[in-house]
């Protein structure tokens, strides 16, 4: 324990990297690149943010697993992460193996959002119309086995519609795609669509959290709109590979900790519809752990198999 205590000590000693599995845009970029900016103004180093799309988050998911384990590659970890390893079974990882959680950093709702040449003003009349033309309505998400894929699996249980999904390669094209009309409706995070709606390119139905949004105070929650206890958030977190010191994996918990509590990052989450969350390593990996147990059971429900 001497050595990584004394690594510890002196890290970082040179700039950090912290990758994410989406383009630009989007609450996981939003999410990397606020927390990066005050890990560079704690240690005095930079830290770039590295965005490397691709298999909804997979690939970026195996460049931090086959990284030096030094504790300078991060990886921005959010909710669809842990569905993946649900989802597929020939993964070049091991999200529980090949990991240490390091700490959660936030959590926020999804947003269901409409073209505003769709002709429903609430959720009932968009059930209503997806009903009365099975298969004829489109939503977009960042991708097969994202939080926001799942999230709009859920909404087709609930209601008994057939509502077809579209994947993108992330956030942003997905959010675009239905401010476009190419599709009729999507669930993007806050943070991604929050612009669109303030301009009035897509029309927000409901939000997917329990609580209404401080930023959108006039949208109902799914659960008031009629799906009785509809409750889905997406997290997103810091891991590193397994092998760094446990020594360097306090220090950066500790770090991010304090990032998170900061009024201005809490106030720049909440914008984004967004909470600052903190928490041991253990709690993190514990969160993802439970995440992938969810994952599988709705996965079952659905009808959706792991590739």
């Amino acid at each position: 324990m001497l050595p990584s205590s004394a690594q510890a000590q002196t890290y970082p000693t040179k700039p950090l990297r912290i990758v994410v599995g989406y383009t630009p845009g989007g609450a996981v970029d939003f999410t990397a690149r606020l927390i990066g900016q005050k890990l560079a103004e704690q240690f005095g180093q930079p830290v770039v943010v590295e965005n490397r799309p691709g298999a909804t988050t997979a690939m970026a998911t195996e460049r931090v697993a086959t990284s030096a384990p030094d504790g300078y590659t991060l990886l921005l970890i959010p909710t669809s992460t842990a569905i993946q390893s649900a989802l597929r079974k020939n993964l070049p990882y091991d999200l529980k193996r090949d990991f240490a959680a390091v700490s959660q950093l936030a959590m926020g709702p999804f947003a269901l959002v409409v073209h505003p040449a769709v002709p429903v003003k609430s959720v009932k009349e968009l059930i209503a119309l997806a009903r009365e033309q099975p298969g004829k309505l489109s939503t977009g998400s960042p991708g097969v086995g994202s939080a926001n894929h799942l999230a709009g699996e859920l909404f087709n249980l609930r209601t008994k519609v057939n509502i077809l999904h579209v994947p993108y390669k992330g956030s942003g094209e997905a959010v675009i795609a239905v401010a476009a009309g190419q599709t009729q409706l999507s669930l993007p995070s806050m943070a991604s669509v929050l612009p669109l709606i303030e301009a009035g390119r897509v029309r927000a139905l409901a939000v997917t959290s329990l609580k209404r949004v401080s930023s959108l105070q006039q949208v109902p929650t799914l659960d008031e709109s009629g799906l009785s206890g509809y409750e889905y958030a997406a997290w997103y977190g810091i891991s590193l590979p397994a092998a760094v010191p446990k020594a360097i994996v306090a220090r950066l918990n500790g770090a991010l900790a304090k990032s998170v509590q900061m009024p201005d990052v809490k106030e720049a989450f909440q914008k984004q519809g967004m909470e600052s969350q903190s928490g041991t390593p253990e709690q993190f990996a514990t969160t993802i752990a439970r995440e992938i147990d969810l994952t599988v059971k709705l996965l079952q429900v659905a009808g959706i198999k792991p590739e």
